[in-house]
């Protein structure tokens, strides 16, 4: 199993990006989605996360101004970025629970999207 993610880049503050995420390979199912960051000399942290049902949680950080969303047929986790500031810059990461048979269920992690808020 894979996870490829995109949409990263460099942007001013106050404004946006969409991020994505698609997972591919052995997919039976895919359990909770989610999208970590870490900062230059910081831990990574649980930015938002949303389960197969839809259920979503986030950062204090950045509720209200980040929203997650998956489409469950294409295995896509989105990261919709609004009022972007100079301290959401981070390497972002996606993560995700698969199942790939009934007894075969692994958590993977994407290669990171650098996204840098700068005038």
């Amino acid at each position: 199993v894979q996870l490829q993610a995109s949409g990263g880049g460099l942007v001013q503050p106050g404004g946006s990006l969409r991020l994505s995420c698609a997972a591919s390979g052995s997919i039976l199912s895919i359990n909770s989605m989610g999208w970590y960051r870490q900062a230059p000399g910081k831990q990574r942290e649980l930015v938002a996360a949303i389960t197969h049902g839809g259920s979503t949680n986030y950062a204090d950080s950045v509720k209200g101004r980040f929203t997650i969303s998956r489409d469950n047929a294409k295995n896509t986790v989105y990261l919709q970025t609004n009022s972007l500031k100079p301290e959401d810059t981070a390497v972002y990461y996606c993560n995700a629970g698969v199942w790939s048979d009934y007894d075969n269920y692994n958590n993977y992690w994407g290669q990171g999207t650098l996204v840098t808020v700068s005038s």
